[in-house]
């Protein structure tokens, strides 16, 4: 039985960000459960990682490394830390987090607030888990040089990361998304293979898109992906676009996400499946809420899918819960793995 809808009215009493601090504290303070056992059928192969589930806690959460053991235990399929950056940053000015009660969403403007992947890197070696743990890395704000920002990343953090996230997509450090164009996206991704082979480590990389593309992006991206040997795509980080909202701050400036993200991020993920025909993994991030949302997004392509804003209104529990909706409904189809079920509906 989930305790979070005892303790959720004293976080949402606090500041957004001061709940989401809160909250860290409290599960450092704790023990870290044992991750569940997951039926066998939700396992599947992407990137040639094992994922004992297909729900995975997106970056944003655990952005210095800290919790990671936690979450596994509250049974994610995998965790995502991040983003970090080569130095420790203090991000933007506060109040840079808002939720959107009535919209079931967030805003946030944090602008890659961490504490430097140097100290994150002591934690990880430490890792007392043998879950999946990917690393999120980011440039720092004011580096002269944003590229070798991402390579200095991939060699640091390869020795301890399950797999990489190459982040450049967040709306929130001035001019990151302009990596997502044509030359300056060929020039960082092969940065980043050359960084990695010079690690001598060698985990998958993905490569962190944002939804709010143009219609020529995806398969300019994939191409980019293909030609240097990136092993995936997250589809998609937060939007600076704004449907139709309710809550009082839905005016403030950042990067939308939760429920009103759904439709642009199944949009993208169609986009991205449609080009690729299942020959690179992707994972789906926004919007996804409950089971049905996880489930239509790998129907439609996703090999794995992450979430964080859901977890902020239903608690960590909502990864148990989406496991075990996913499996009642691969129980119901003539699907005997999740691997079958991607794209079955593209």
């Amino acid at each position: 039985m989930s305790l979070y809808p005892l303790v959720r009215p004293l976080f949402f009493s606090l500041d957004a960000e001061r709940a989401h601090g809160l909250s860290i504290t409290a599960l450092k303070a704790l023990p870290a459960g044992k991750a569940p056992a997951f039926d066998p059928v939700l396992a599947s192969e992407v990137a040639g990682l094992r994922f004992p589930s297909p729900v995975g806690l997106a970056a944003g959460y655990d952005k210095n490394a800290e919790v990671f053991d936690a979450m596994l235990g509250h049974g994610f399929g995998f965790v995502e830390v991040g983003t970090l950056t080569p130095l420790a940053q203090p991000g933007n000015p506060k109040p840079r987090m808002f939720r959107l009660v009535e919209d079931a969403a967030v805003i946030n403007r944090l602008g890659f607030n961490n504490g430097g992947q140097d100290a994150a890197l002591a934690r990880l070696k430490a890792r007392r888990t043998k879950g999946i743990v990917g690393v999120n890395i980011g440039a720092n704000k004011d580096s002269p040089d944003r590229i070798r920002d991402y390579a200095e990343g991939v060699r640091r953090m390869a020795p301890v990361a399950d797999y990489l996230t190459v982040n450049i997509s967040s709306p929130n450090t001035p001019g990151l998304r302009n990596l997502q164009a044509g030359g300056e996206l060929g020039e960082l991704l092969a940065a980043v293979r050359e960084a990695r082979t010079a690690a001598f480590s060698n985990p998958p990389v993905f490569l962190k898109v944002a939804p709010d593309l143009e219609d020529g992006d995806p398969i300019r991206i994939v191409r980019a992906v293909a030609d240097h040997g990136i092993d995936g795509i997250i589809v998609s980080n937060t939007t600076i676009t704004r449907p139709p909202l309710s809550s009082r701050h839905r005016d403030e400036a950042g990067g939308l996400s939760g429920a009103p993200l759904a439709i642009l991020a199944m949009h993208q993920l169609q986009a991205f499946y449609a080009i690729t025909g299942g020959q690179v993994p992707l994972i789906s991030a926004g919007g996804i809420s409950d089971g049905h949302d996880a489930w239509r997004r790998i129907c439609a392509g996703a090999n794995l899918v992450q979430l964080y804003s859901a977890m902020v209104y239903k608690g960590p529990q909502i990864a148990r819960d989406i496991a075990a909706d996913i499996r009642e409904r691969l129980a119901a189809t003539r699907f005997s793995s999740l691997a079958e079920a991607v794209g079955s509906s593209a």
